[in-house]
């Protein structure tokens, strides 16, 4: 325990440290993994994306959103449906009922992350008033990457640090940013062909008053202490995180509220569809340079991109929650104690996913994919009215 607890403490270098032990509140797999989301059920009104994200019903009448027979969940882009011009392609967006506070980790493991010319795919957290209450970008990436970025969002006053202990390689570091406030994967297949190509592997966050910490190991390197039936984790043997947030350079306690767990895959948008990002990453046919339909006409238009689509999806074996003491968040604002072995922690616990739509309006939106800002990172350059690049995902 000793070495637990210094391990803890050269990760974070401050007055908090984390704990080392934490127990199962929360596990999304197998048939049920569905249960105790919601799905967005509206037009991609965050990212500008070429997508309408659609409800429970007809993401499983469509089998966008299913279980396969080897018990994996499989999220999708739609890649049947012919696409008239000035319309989207459907796709899903899902979001947990229930909240995670400080003292969790989150743990996802996966086959195959959507990827693809045209493809952005996120697996994420956010507060329940997002923009504000932050946002912990765990997978995101876009087109040919080949390397996850992780970003944290939050409101003025939160950073990352170059002095924090990482494996990545540090990017912006103001969170307020529209960017937010980045580390690149430096480690081999965390995202694209290579990653399903290695079995897939597993993605861990530590959300806490300590920091915010996230580790990326490809299938062969997944530490023994993360299973698919440990009711318990030990963060002492897993090395040095991929991103490191010290709380150092942020108050978790002031800048991030209790985070809901989200998954979606948009198309296009503000930064897969920028005309300088998607005429770096992918081929342009019919003209010399991308321009702002380039993306759209090649990848959602008519039938699709048919070579990117087959690829657009998630392949999740589980999603589990754990938490240092033991208790999860309803969308009530109760808190839960857990028994890790009790039915509390599975999928069947929460109020099953119902379509719902957040957004406070109605009906859906048509167009091309026009580009109201570059590169802008889901609804933060929306609130904040910043129009930056993400030149340094490009580096």
């Amino acid at each position: 325990m000793k070495a637990a607890v210094l391990t803890a403490a050269a990760l974070y270098s401050s007055g908090a440290v984390a704990a080392t032990s934490y127990s199962l509140v929360k596990e999304y797999a197998g048939a049920s993994f569905f249960d105790g989301w919601v799905f967005y059920d509206f037009y991609d009104n965050t990212t500008s994306g070429d997508i309408n994200y659609v409800s429970q019903a007809n993401a499983t009448a469509e089998k966008l959103a299913y279980v396969d027979n080897n018990g994996a969940a499989i999220i999708k882009v739609d890649n049947t449906t012919f696409v008239p011009w000035n319309q989207k392609r459907d796709s899903v967006r899902v979001t947990t009922a229930d909240y995670f506070d400080l003292g969790s980790v989150l743990i996802m493991d996966a086959t195959h992350i959507p990827y693809g010319c045209g493809i952005w795919p996120s697996f994420w957290t956010k507060g329940e008033s997002w923009p504000a209450g932050g946002e912990i970008d765990i997978v995101e990436a876009i087109n040919s990457m080949t390397d996850n970025q992780y970003a944290l969002h939050s409101n003025e006053g939160c950073s990352a640090s170059s002095s924090a202990s990482f494996s990545g390689s540090i990017g912006v570091t103001d969170c307020n940013s529209t960017a937010g406030c980045q580390f690149s994967e430096t480690k081999a297949n965390s995202y694209g062909p290579g990653f399903s190509a290695a079995g897939g592997g597993v993605y861990a966050t530590l959300f806490d008053t300590s920091g915010v910490a996230i580790w990326f190991w490809s299938r062969n390197d997944v530490p023994s202490s993360i299973s698919a039936t440990a009711t318990t984790v030990d963060i002492s043997d897993w090395g040095t995180p991929s991103a490191n947030y010290s709380s150092t350079a942020c108050n978790f306690n002031e800048f991030f509220a209790p985070q809901q767990i989200v998954l979606d895959i948009t198309m296009c948008g503000t930064w897969a569809g920028v005309p300088s990002i998607y005429g770096s990453q992918c081929p342009i046919t019919g003209a010399s340079q991308a321009n702002a339909t380039s993306c759209y006409m090649q990848n959602v238009y008519n039938n699709g991109n048919q070579t990117a689509l087959a690829t657009a999806y998630f392949e999740i074996n589980y999603i589990r929650a754990f938490n240092a003491n033991g208790t999860i968040l309803s969308s009530s604002g109760a808190t839960t104690s857990v028994n890790p072995t009790s039915a509390a922690a599975s999928g069947t616990a929460s109020v099953s996913g119902s379509s719902a739509s957040s957004t406070g309006s109605s009906g859906k939106s048509s167009g091309a994919g026009a580009m109201v800002m570059s590169g802008a990172a889901k609804a933060w350059a929306l609130a904040t009215g910043v129009g930056a690049l993400f030149a340094w995902t490009l580096m």
